[in-house]
């Protein structure tokens, strides 16, 4: 598989990564055999950049990956997170530690190469949200100092919240990485969009990143499911997804999705989720991206589409054009 530099850390990681999150759910809710036959299927497919979080079924995810790992002993890039309770923001260095101790001991590790604040971000902090300051004076020195004492060798942050926060964050240059949203619904994390686009506009965080040598990874890269085109939700998923930065609902990101569906279909491209992901693969400022897995074979086909490589310029185009359909539409 493809590999690209994660920016400034240095390290070349594959185009995909094994996401372990809830949405998909197979890491959080699947039965152990599948969650091992996965994970081994990801190695053989040179998948070796494995990302979860604390919060993933309240530890589940890191439990169950921390015991295939132990068996396994494969040689990864591993990356976990850390999410701040309103209620710990009087000591986000302390809560940040006391978190991240528990995420080691459900990882069955004494370090991780990438810790990610989990946060939303806005500019007021009003509830679980954290203020830039926030993030520059409490957030980032706790991680440095964990990075001096060799529990971790990198630290980043999730770009969901309000633009003009996750812009100063990025800008702060402080952070080594990046999860940032872009998708075929809602593509303004790699490119400007006119007025009226309906969802967040994120001011074009992907060129953001690369000028400031911050390495990218993609999240909803297929608009947490919708991109299918289906609204069924597999039994291991989440069963209700609530947008990130793109429809007021998902039966509306859906219903976007079966729209692009018999243009793609037509232009030689009928596969869906393939060419969602292709999309996200396409854009030279992506360092890696990861989808929702409930199945081993779900994630067969996320990484045959990325082995696939990058769309041509007339589907790019295509696209462009359906993405110009949504201005206005009222949703």
């Amino acid at each position: 598989m493809e590999t690209r530099r994660l920016g400034r850390t240095g390290l070349n990681i594959p185009l995909l990564t094994f996401g372990c999150g809830a949405v998909g759910g197979l890491m959080t809710k699947g039965n152990p055999e599948d969650q091992e036959r996965a994970v081994r299927r990801a190695l053989d497919l040179g998948v070796n950049f494995f990302d979860t979080a604390a919060l993933y079924g309240n530890g589940a995810s890191e439990t169950n990956l921390g015991i295939i790992l132990a068996r396994l002993k494969p040689d990864i890039v591993l990356a976990t997170k850390v999410r701040i309770a309103a209620e710990d923001k009087t000591d986000i260095g302390g809560a940040i530690d006391r978190s991240f101790e528990h995420s080691l001991r459900r990882l069955q590790r004494d370090h991780v190469d990438l810790l990610q604040l989990h946060n939303v971000l806005s500019e007021d902090g009003r509830g679980e949200s954290l203020t830039p300051a926030q993030v520059r004076d409490h957030v980032a020195p706790a991680f440095e100092r964990l990075k001096r004492d060799g529990k971790i060798r990198f630290y980043g942050f999730t770009a969901i919240g309000e633009t003009s926060a996750l812009q100063k964050v990025l800008a702060s240059k402080a952070f080594d990485t990046a999860q940032i949203v872009y998708n075929m619904l809602n593509p303004s994390a790699g490119q400007s969009v006119e007025s009226g686009y309906p969802g967040q506009d994120y001011g074009d965080l992907l060129a953001r990143a690369a000028s400031a040598d911050v390495g990218t990874i993609v999240i909803r890269a297929l608009a947490g499911g919708a991109l299918s085109g289906e609204e069924t939700r597999h039994p291991l998923g989440m069963q209700i997804v609530a947008p990130i930065g793109s429809g007021e609902d998902y039966r509306i990101d859906v219903d976007r999705a079966r729209r692009m569906a018999p243009v793609l279909a037509a232009a030689g491209h009928p596969d869906l989720v393939e060419t969602a992901i292709r999309y996200v693969a396409s854009h030279p400022h992506v360092s890696t991206l990861q989808v929702g897995i409930a199945t081993v074979e779900q994630f067969e086909g996320a990484a045959a589409a990325v082995n696939k490589g990058a769309l041509g310029a007339e589907v790019l185009e295509k696209i462009s054009g359906l993405q110009s359909g949504f201005i206005g539409d009222g949703s």
